[in-house]
C-alpha cells in the first residue's frame, strides 16, 4: 500500500466515524496540517503519527513483506 492509498484509508475511516478532520488531528495531537498530508499522501508523515490515528481511528497498522 503506497501513502495515497494510505491516504485515501484514513479518510474514508474518519469520514465513516463521523469525525472533522480538525477534530482527528486533535485526538491524536498534530496539527490539521500533518493530518491533511496524511491523507493526501503528500509529505513525509512519521510511522509514530500514523500510528496514533490509527489507534484513534480504530485501525491496526501491519507492515509486512
Amino acid at each position: 500500500m503506497n501513502k495515497a492509498e494510505i491516504g485515501r484509508y484514513v479518510v474514508e475511516r474518519r469520514q465513516t466515524l463521523e469525525i472533522s478532520q480538525t477534530r482527528l488531528a486533535a485526538l491524536c495531537g498534530v496539527s490539521v496540517h500533518t493530518l491533511s498530508n496524511l491523507e493526501t499522501g503528500n509529505g513525509n508523515v512519521t510511522i509514530d503519527i500514523l500510528l496514533k490515528v490509527a489507534d484513534v481511528l480504530g485501525l491496526k497498522v501491519r507492515i509486512g513483506v
